[in-house]
């Protein structure tokens, strides 16, 4: 994807691709690897007043999407039934619909809660297995929604096991193009997708870096990239903190990788990261 400019189109709300920008992170689970049950409450409900306290907080310091997600896919997660994860998301999607003006984004691979996503006011669906799990490929393709397709080597019960590639940006970009293909195929287009190398799922510390600093290759596809590498073990690895405590390192990834294309940033650390985007976007006006 060239720097030209170039309109996303959110099912009616848009973002300019030629700059990048925020997605804020809502976990609506019980183990997710950083802030997971920080917006249930003690018997297990999603608590909607933290919710919409955090996704305001979120906007107000510069989170153009919010992405909502109600199944954990950290490492060694286990897959919920469609019915929780249906229950954790929808009450959240219609309550941030009906408060807010932000792009809603529904991270799941679950074809039942795409269908209900089409006419509740999301405006994209993030999946990290990239529309493989049957069904979902002709939800997404009915539903009108844009879909950003992540790579994953694995499941997230075991794709931490042994991940092993002979050439990682190589590879990870085949798998997006194929998965591309399979979208057009089913009636969905280019203008209606995003995609993410998907650092951490299936990959080692190795990889991801190697992922990072040849990040523009995926260049080739001609379409806008996504990155999730906020708080990550990847930081952890390097600088040795804990998650909370990974804020420095997350920022410098992201940094990194919008120079070298990415134009959506998925994070937990909202504040900081739009000023260093602010930074980044400064930069791409006159590189």
């Amino acid at each position: 994807m060239s720097n030209s400019p170039r309109i996303f189109d959110f099912a009616g709300k848009t973002l300019n691709l030629s700059e990048s920008h925020v997605m804020g992170i809502l976990n609506i689970t019980p183990d997710s690897f950083s802030d997971g049950g920080e917006l249930m409450s003690k018997n297990g409900d999603v608590n909607i007043s933290r919710v919409l306290t955090r996704a305001e907080a979120m906007i107000k310091a510069g989170a153009a999407i919010l992405d909502i997600g109600g199944e954990s896919t950290r490492p060694g997660a286990k897959e919920v039934s469609s019915p929780e994860e249906i229950s954790r998301v929808m009450p959240v999607v219609e309550a941030i619909s009906r408060n807010f003006d932000a792009i809603i984004s529904v991270d799941t691979s679950n074809p039942e809660l795409i269908n209900l996503c089409q006419k509740s006011g999301v405006g994209l669906i993030n999946d990290v297995r990239a529309l493989t799990r049957k069904g979902a490929l002709e939800a997404v393709a009915e539903s009108g929604l844009p879909v950003c397709l992540m790579h994953m080597q694995g499941s997230p019960d075991n794709m931490q096991d042994a991940p092993k590639y002979k050439n990682v940006v190589e590879e990870v970009t085949v798998f997006l193009e194929d998965r591309v293909k399979a979208c057009n195929g089913a009636g969905i287009g280019n203008d209606r997708i995003l995609v993410d190398p998907g650092f951490g799922f299936g990959k080692t510390l190795e990889h991801n870096l190697e992922l990072l600093s040849r990040l523009a290759d995926l260049q080739r596809l001609e379409l806008p990239v996504l990155i999730g590498i906020s708080r990550k073990r990847m930081i952890g690895l390097i600088t040795g903190r804990r998650e909370k405590d990974r804020l420095a390192g997350s920022i410098a990834a992201a940094v990194l990788g919008v120079m070298n294309g990415a134009r959506i940033v998925r994070t937990h650390d909202v504040a900081e990261s739009a000023d260093a985007l602010k930074v980044c976007n400064e930069i791409l006006k006159i590189s």
